[in-house]
């Protein structure tokens, strides 16, 4: 089972709570994270991508980058935008999406279950992002940003949160720029903490990395070195402990993961869809065309839609090989298009299903991509089967929304 505790948590006052709250560092580019803290000096871009307050196009991986981000970070403390509670405690963050709210626990996880497997992992980690997001924990001593974990529903524990939400109001409840409300609740009844704590030691065996696998890896490497140079470790300080959001499976939501392509690999449209014919039954289609099924997809090529029907033959039971993102690297991005790494190759781009059809058909019709393709989202229970399996997902196979604000709350490590 998982062990998973409240903690003292480092949050902002209620009125500084929806400026100081900032997308994930690594869903923006530096540009991107400039614009969106421009003229908002609370926002926790200052400490997550504090490039952002040096001179444009300063490398965001040297120390100059690191050391403002401890300097910002301390200025935000010695200015009181983030005070620390005086007690451990779980919170419950929720959000609202299209209508849709989901409710999740914040706590610390305890970086053994990660290096023990019982947090699990789909996707492999690139060291350089490992190191990046280790070295920005360690400058500050503290882990800026929660990393997002889901777990088989276990009933007890979301009526807790129900029950809590129910009979309180929230620390703090604000709809952000991008239309996603945010809600946040401090459980301040030890009895509530120490029944949330006890259930997730009996009744929550895993847990699973939905978003932030680089984030999870680096408190984790973290937490070791710590544990190495301390003497006198006993396993339960502060630093042994991943602040993570764990919200059970069935309240979550994946959206597909769609891919651009720069150019057709010396095919001509016309000899690209008479190749596709070998492995898809391929159908023009008036108006963008989202799958609302298994084996389907959509392609926007040439200034036309079309609706991609795979045949009998590439569909597979292996929980892997089944995935239509592996579908479409075995049939057509790796023999067709020649794109072989989809991590390294600078030919393909990835786009979020929130952004929508009309993004894709954008930067094709711009001359910027030759060709989209929309896919079929990857279901929660796909990435869990594949996870107790121990195999690994392709590269951005999924895409979880909402994204996670950070800065509502923070966990240091002494």
């Amino acid at each position: 089972m998982v062990k998973v505790k409240p903690f003292r948590g480092l949050r902002p006052p209620k009125e500084l709570a929806a400026f100081i709250a900032s997308l994930p560092y690594d869903v923006m580019s530096t540009e991107e994270a400039r614009e969106m803290a421009k003229g908002n000096p609370y926002s926790l871009l200052h400490i997550t991508r504090a490039e952002i307050d040096l001179p444009p196009g300063i490398d965001e991986h040297s120390e100059e980058v690191y050391r403002k981000s401890r300097e910002n970070f301390q200025k935000f403390l010695k200015n009181g935008w983030l005070v620390q509670d005086k007690e451990p405690h779980f919170y419950i963050y929720a959000q609202t999406m299209n209508g849709r709210t989901q409710y999740g626990i914040v706590g610390g996880a305890h970086y053994m279950d990660y290096y023990e497997g019982r947090i699990k992992k789909h996707e492999l980690t690139l060291p350089d992002k490992v190191e990046d997001r280790t070295k920005h924990i360690l400058v500050n001593n503290a882990q800026l940003e929660p990393v997002f974990l889901a777990f088989r529903d276990v009933p007890e524990l979301t009526q807790i949160m129900m029950d809590w939400v129910k009979n309180h109001e929230p620390e703090y409840d604000f709809v952000a720029d991008d239309g996603i409300g945010h809600h946040f609740w401090v459980i301040t009844d030890p009895e509530v903490n120490r029944a949330i704590e006890e259930l997730f030691a009996t009744k929550v065996p895993h847990t699973y990395i939905a978003d932030g696998h680089h984030r999870t890896a680096a408190a984790a490497l973290v937490a070791k070195r710590k544990a190495e140079a301390n003497p006198h470790h006993t396993g339960e300080e502060e630093y042994n402990y991943i602040m993570a959001v764990h919200f059970p499976h069935n309240q979550l939501k994946i959206l597909e993961y769609n891919r651009v392509i720069k150019d057709l690999n010396g095919h001509t449209p016309e000899e690209f869809l008479n190749l596709l014919k070998q492995h898809f039954d391929v159908q023009e289609w008036k108006e963008p065309y989202k799958p609302d099924r298994e084996c389907m997809f959509g392609m926007y090529l040439d200034g036309k839609w079309y609706k991609l029907m795979a045949k009998s033959h590439t569909c597979s039971t292996d929980p892997v090989e089944g995935l239509h993102v592996s579908i479409l690297s075995k049939y057509v991005l790796y023999p067709l298009l020649g794109i072989k790494d989809l991590r390294r190759c600078k030919r393909i781009d990835f786009v979020g299903g929130i952004r929508g059809l009309k993004e894709l058909q954008r930067r094709v019709d711009s001359g910027e991509m030759a060709v989209a393709f929309v896919l079929y989202p990857t279901r929660i229970e796909e990435v869990m089967r594949i996870a107790d399996e121990g195999k690994i997902m392709p590269p951005k196979s999924t895409w979880f929304e909402p994204k996670l604000r950070s800065g509502l709350v923070i966990h240091k490590l002494d």
